[in-house]
């Protein structure tokens, strides 16, 4: 799973990329909605991890309508803001929030693993006795 990581200050850019790293995501960070733009031309992600003071002060309409990122479930992340503190509108179309100080590890996977694409499969075809079937191919 690829995640972007989207802070206001490359510290807690960083910061947010190095906490879900830790779940075993690969994880890339950027500075700010323009710069997460930019970034999408990269590997695509599977999930943005944004700090939610980035989605409460700069305009989400390129993010919304970019060819990539619009599709992509999008995650806010507050270090400050406690989840019954946030103004309903400001998350509205977010796939999630987090409130770091309090998240424990196995939450954090857990609610993170839920936003993982689906595991990519082949159908079976029938097989002669003895025979083995191929693994899925990894897409990464």
């Amino acid at each position: 799973m690829h995640a972007l990581c989207i802070g206001r200050h490359p510290y807690l850019a960083e910061h947010l990329a190095r906490f879900f790293a830790r779940f075993g995501i690969t994880t890339r960070w950027v500075v700010g909605l323009e710069e997460a733009l930019r970034a999408a031309d990269g590997p695509c992600p599977d999930l943005v991890l944004c700090e939610y003071d980035v989605l409460t002060t700069e305009p989400l309409a390129g993010l919304e309508q970019h060819p990539v990122l619009g599709r992509v479930p999008v995650m806010a992340v507050s270090l400050a803001r406690r989840p019954e503190e946030v103004n309903l509108l400001d998350v509205n179309g977010i796939a999630g929030f987090l409130y770091l100080p309090t998240l424990r590890t196995e939450d954090a996977a857990r609610i993170v693993g839920a936003a993982r694409p689906p595991a990519a499969f082949t159908l079976a075809s029938p097989l002669q006795p003895g025979a083995r079937p191929l693994p899925a191919p990894n897409p990464w």
